[in-house]
């Protein structure tokens, strides 16, 4: 049965930084048809993280409400560059790099969302046939003074910074898809909430019923502070292998995994359940929505294996050769080593000593190596935990 516009409200608020405006909102879905919800991607990159699916989680909503998704493809306004939240002027991309990374990007967004009934476009289709005269009619409906409102622009122009006018022309750009699609909602991240907008005056100068704008909160990495970036080290690649996605959010804090359960999962979770057992349900579900159930078994599984019964001789564990370690070093070498050959965690000395060899976390098969400055002596097989989370298997 049919949910009322009210209780599909109640299900679309949640996780949800800014409505405008929930009496708009509900009006729209009192009109009994689906709605058109549109969110625009520029595909600057092959792969997405967690941070990016937010969106995409609340767009899953609306569609097993009902409603109508509507997903545009950049590849007009990824050449440009989207300036929201930047500091300098974002490298322009060739449009067959974005329609590579175009490809990769719906693949893993179709985990989230059902092919089959998501209308996918593409805004080169129409700004392609734009003449010189229909670019300067555009550009009339929108004031410098609007512009020049936006935080990042003011800043940049603040510190003596560049901003380029075709910058300028983004948030237009990113409006006019709005008109194109007729679109009634258009969801984007808390920094795109001028683009936003944007599309709201541009459908009225139409004669269009404005859409309504969803912002989601940007998602914290796993560091708990940072929202997530690659440029950070602090995300979950979309394509990560299982054991990799599951590890490291198995990683996060308490209070970080509250963030997860209702920005990625679109939940609350369980304050009665065991926070240990939240953890693994939520890392489990997570690794099997973007590889598979089995997938997501396996790994919970493996990490059971590696970490909760303590058993790393048996586990599957990344490798480190000991001819790649000079002859005469020290524990503290050898961990620095390990941690970044295999994980990719680069950590300072200082860091190295406090947390992870002083306080007895490091052990070569189960004997604790305490002593940073000691002679680091092993053999082939033999396994070098490094922490909780991070252990490695010695190979010729």
């Amino acid at each position: 049965m049919a949910l009322s516009p009210n209780e599909q409200m109640e299900i679309l608020r949640k996780g949800t930084s800014r409505i405008i405006s929930e009496k708009e909102l509900l009006e729209k879905l009192a009109l009994g048809r689906p709605l058109r919800i549109k969110l625009g991607l520029d595909p600057t990159t092959p792969d997405i993280h967690l941070g990016h699916t937010v969106v995409f989680e609340k767009m899953r909503q609306f569609q097993q409400l009902g409603h109508q998704i509507v997903i545009i493809i950049g590849d007009f306004t990824a050449t440009i560059g989207d300036p929201s939240g930047r500091s300098a002027t974002r490298p322009p991309l060739s449009r067959e790099q974005v329609l590579m990374n175009a490809k990769t990007y719906t693949e893993q967004i179709f985990k989230l969302l059902d092919e089959s009934i998501t209308e996918v476009v593409y805004n080169g289709d129409w700004f392609r046939k734009m003449t010189f005269e229909d670019v300067l009619r555009l550009n009339s409906r929108v004031t410098m003074q609007q512009m020049l409102q936006r935080e990042d622009f003011k800043n940049r122009i603040e510190n003596g910074q560049e901003v380029r006018l075709h910058e300028v022309q983004y948030p237009i750009v990113q409006g006019w898809d709005s008109v194109e699609v007729r679109a009634d909602v258009e969801i984007g991240g808390t920094d795109q909430l001028f683009n936003l907008l944007v599309g709201r005056d541009l459908q009225k100068e139409e004669g269009m019923p404005q859409q309504c704008v969803i912002t989601m909160p940007l998602l914290e990495g796993l560091d708990g502070v940072k929202k997530m970036s690659k440029s950070y080290g602090n995300y979950v690649g979309v394509s990560e292998a299982p054991q990799e996605m599951f590890g490291k959010l198995m990683s996060i804090s308490d209070e970080l995994m509250d963030r997860y359960y209702e920005l990625l999962l679109g939940e609350t979770r369980d304050p009665a359940g065991h926070p240990m057992e939240a953890k693994k349900s939520l890392a489990q579900r997570i690794t099997a929505r973007y590889h598979g159930a089995e997938a997501g078994q396996s790994a919970r599984v493996e990490w059971d294996t590696r970490f909760s019964k303590k058993n790393l001789s048996d586990a599957e564990l990344p490798e480190i050769s000991l001819a790649e370690i000079p002859s005469e070093s020290n524990v503290l070498f050898v961990v620095a080593h390990a941690f970044s050959k295999a994980f990719g965690l680069e950590k300072s000395n200082s860091e190295l000593r406090k947390q992870y060899i002083t306080t007895g976390s490091v052990q070569l098969n189960g004997e604790k190596l305490t002593d940073p400055n000691a002679l680091f002596q092993a053999n082939v097989n033999d396994v070098l935990k490094l922490s909780k989370k991070h252990a490695v298997r010695l190979v010729e």
